[in-house]
């Protein structure tokens, strides 16, 4: 079984970023698993010009390309590999966790871990319940909205994914598909989609494919600071997505520690 976690490491370094792959090198070691950290962009996706509702500073500071969709370029690398894992480069993986790989089911396509199921705290609650009303209310999804929690994406950060799961590419290279036409309106940054990253392109492709999707606990994409400091010590995967709330936005590496 040949297996892969790939992670995207693009632009300005720093001190979190090092850390975080750094654990996540250390994780593969232990656990035979192959890494791979894309330093350079590969896709350069871009919005349209004349049709992008996004800000030019979002595209055009990256040389007019979107690096958001740089780490689906992992979707090549299935004719290697058996299983794969995208891992964000901000994701910090506690020594000692168990192989992920392991958590997937032999009969999934793809597996993530549901914001809403994980033991968020009040304010995020609200915050996730209000972004999944204005990302996915307008879209066909055959899925039900609740009053409580919202629509029940996954947070893209962390995606883990069985071979069968190429099928649904249809032979395309990951720059294909990214530029299939029914994505063009996240790509653009349309109406409510302006500041979307691929989270919302990939929680509509899933269930408009009516992929064999599974589940994780929440411990292996836990939300720093969404969860309260004691609970998100039981995480195997901590995620420092909320880089406005954390110490020195993430280079005090050394409080970080102390907090996880």
């Amino acid at each position: 079984m040949k297996r892969l976690i790939y992670q995207v490491y693009v632009g300005k370094r720093s001190r979190l970023y090092d850390h975080c792959t750094e654990s996540v090198a250390e994780y593969c070691k232990e656990n035979h698993i192959d890494h791979i950290i894309q330093r350079t962009p590969v896709l350069r996706i871009k919005p349209d010009i004349f049709a992008t509702n996004r800000t030019k500073e979002s595209y055009e500071k990256h040389g007019g390309f979107l690096p958001i969709y740089e780490k689906e370029n992992a979707f090549a690398y299935f004719k290697d590999y058996d299983q794969i894992c995208i891992v964000d480069s901000d994701i910090w993986i506690r020594p000692g966790s168990p192989n992920i790989f392991d958590a997937i089911d032999p009969e999934s396509d793809f597996a993530g871990v549901v914001e809403s199921s994980m033991p968020i705290q009040d304010w995020y609650k609200q915050k996730i319940l209000n972004y999944s009303r204005m990302q996915y209310s307008s879209l066909k999804i055959d899925w039900e909205h609740h009053p409580v929690t919202g629509f029940p994406f996954m947070n893209m950060g962390l995606m883990l994914m069985n071979k069968s799961f190429e099928k649904y590419l249809n032979g395309q290279t990951p720059k294909q598909f990214i530029e299939r036409q029914e994505f063009k309106m996240f790509v653009d940054g349309m109406g409510p989609w302006k500041w979307s990253t691929d989270q919302t392109l990939l929680n509509y492709w899933i269930r408009n494919e009516r992929m064999n999707i599974q589940r994780l606990d929440w411990k292996w994409n836990a939300l720093f600071t969404a969860i309260d400091n004691k609970t998100i010590k039981e995480a195997n995967f901590v995620h420092f997505f909320l880089k406005d709330k954390l110490p020195n936005r993430g280079e005090n590496v050394e409080e970080l520690m102390k907090q996880v």
